[in-house]
């Protein structure tokens, strides 16, 4: 047993495991079968639960399909809103993804691949995980906005945390066509990488 369940009641540890084998086997099912051609129907059998228990885990078929996305970003807006943030705020965010990346568990980032490769051959999933990124974008604002040590104004918070999430986008779309080269390390060091392109970037001549 993981030390991360270790430390839950009971009740929580089964919630966690049933979760996490739906997301599991939602993956594979999608991998081996295709997308469109698994079910609901077909997850719930395999796991071996009810469409009530699904959806009191997932919201959507979408949703089960790009649960190592939701499992990054919502651990990373929990560390957010418990962080304290100094120093320059674009360098604080990614500080924190670094945090947020080296504490999830260990086959996170064999799922996060397979999903990310999943998503670029299924256009509903496409979409979806667009919808995610805006919503996760607007919660980091909105977070970040209610924190008096932000000391930024509306505008250049917002653009700070669209530049942070364009960062990110690209070196995760360069780990993916890299076939996830050097597993979670190298992901680190291609964002690390990209963050350091920025000033460059902002005033690269046409």
């Amino acid at each position: 047993m993981s030390d991360d369940l270790r430390e839950l009641p009971l009740r929580e540890r089964k919630k966690l495991r049933t979760r996490r084998a739906l997301a599991e086997t939602a993956l594979r099912l999608f991998t081996e079968r295709g997308y469109d051609a698994t079910t609901l129907d077909d997850l719930c059998d395999a796991v071996e639960v009810s469409k009530r228990t699904f959806f009191r885990n997932y919201r959507s078929k979408e949703d089960v399909a790009l649960a190592a996305d939701s499992d990054l970003w919502s651990a990373y807006l929990d560390r957010v809103a418990a962080a304290r943030l100094d120093g320059p705020l674009l360098e604080a965010l990614r500080v924190a993804l670094d945090a947020t990346l080296e504490a999830m568990d260990a086959d996170w980032e064999r799922r996060f691949l397979a999903t990310r490769e999943l998503s670029e051959s299924v256009p509903v999933l496409q979409a979806h995980s667009l919808g995610y990124c805006q919503d996760t974008t607007r919660a980091m604002v909105e977070t970040l906005a209610g924190r008096s040590g932000a000391g930024v104004d509306d505008s250049r918070l917002r653009l700070t945390v669209e530049i942070f999430v364009a960062a990110w986008r690209t070196a995760c779309l360069r780990w993916t066509a890299q076939g996830g080269e050097g597993g979670r390390d190298g992901l680190t060091r291609l964002i690390e990488q990209t963050f350091a392109l920025i000033p460059d970037a902002l005033t690269c001549t046409a």
